[in-house]
């Protein structure tokens, strides 16, 4: 079962992905923050991909991270923020939950095939 970090301080959009991702079998795991996903990745869970709100703090162990699992990024329509990791998909707010699934779902296929 492939797992997903879904990381934001949003807390609706955490919980309503995780919550979506769960219904297709996916094991979601939320958090608020990219330090807590570092300490997992530490521990040795490696998630299939990432879901990250840009506004969550990044721990530096995140990047190397982006360079081995697929990110989908959900950031702000502010020109000044930008996303320095690389990421598979980059989606901009207002975004649906859908969307965000979406993507997970289709990155999840490629790392599959």
């Amino acid at each position: 079962m492939p797992i997903v970090f879904v990381i934001a301080r949003d807390w609706p959009l955490r919980a309503m992905v995780r919550a979506e991702l769960r219904e297709r079998g996916i094991q979601a795991v939320g958090m608020t923050s990219g330090i807590e996903a570092g300490i997992r990745v530490a521990a040795g869970e490696v998630p299939s991909a990432v879901v990250i709100e840009s506004s969550a703090e990044v721990d530096p162990g995140l990047a190397s991270l982006a360079q081995r699992v697929p990110f989908v990024v959900v950031a702000s329509n502010d020109p000044a923020q930008t996303w320095p990791k690389p990421a598979a998909r980059v989606l901009h707010r207002p975004v649906r939950v859908a969307e965000v699934v979406k993507a997970v779902l289709e990155l999840l296929r490629i790392r599959q095939a």
